[in-house]
């Protein structure tokens, strides 16, 4: 795929999103191809100026906080542009995405399409819309190994994270596992008067 295209890789923790990014990048480099790969500095796993995924495959990356300011990285002889962990940017991010589009770049995204309440993520729904290319990747299932992981399970010392915990929380295999939706767990442990439930009622006519 050449340039005014981007290819989005979603799926949840330990799909290997990061990987398959990776090796993407890895095969322009060896085509002479100028990349710039990309990372939201929130994300503080990799301790340094690079992303890596969780077999260890590494490549430099410049850190970012702002989307806008990926504008001003990317470089005009720049072909290639590789974002990671997408869901973390700020809205402007799909506005910076279809300009580098516009500017005739290959742009290689990856990012979680469902936070840890099995909830759309940031700004990934839009993201997903203006892909040319989405790929859906599944991950095995931390509880039962089915094949088809699809939810994030945020784990807090051990046992699944109550459904008001905060919405970003960096963390590895210890505080993330993938689960398919049968073994995905979402407790809300406040009072039952206080969850905002309503009840339906119906007219009898």
């Amino acid at each position: 795929m050449q340039g005014y295209s981007f290819e989005l890789i979603t799926g949840p923790m330990s799909c290997g999103k990061t990987e398959e990014l990776l090796r993407r990048v890895r095969r322009c480099i060896i085509a002479k191809k100028k990349v710039k790969v990309i990372s939201p500095d929130v994300d503080t796993r990799a301790k340094g100026d690079y992303i890596e995924s969780r077999n260890g495959l590494w490549l430099d990356a410049i850190k970012v906080k702002h989307s806008i300011q990926i504008l001003s990285v990317v470089k005009p002889e720049d072909e290639i542009v590789a974002i990671d962990e997408l869901q973390f940017f700020d809205n402007n991010i799909v506005k910076v995405i279809s300009k580098l589009m516009e500017d005739g770049k290959r742009v290689i995204g990856t990012g979680l399409e469902l936070d840890f309440k099995a909830e759309p993520f940031g700004s990934m729904p839009e993201l997903m819309c203006i892909a040319t290319s989405v790929d859906k990747l599944h991950a095995v299932c931390m509880k039962c190994g089915c094949d088809y992981a699809t939810r994030t399970q945020r784990l807090i010392d051990g046992k699944p994270a109550d459904k008001n915990s905060p919405l970003i929380m960096i963390g590895g295999d210890e505080t993330y596992e993938a689960r398919c939706i049968k073994c995905y767990e979402l407790p809300d442990k406040r009072p039952r008067e206080k969850r905002g439930l309503k009840l339906l009622q119906f007219e009898h006519k």
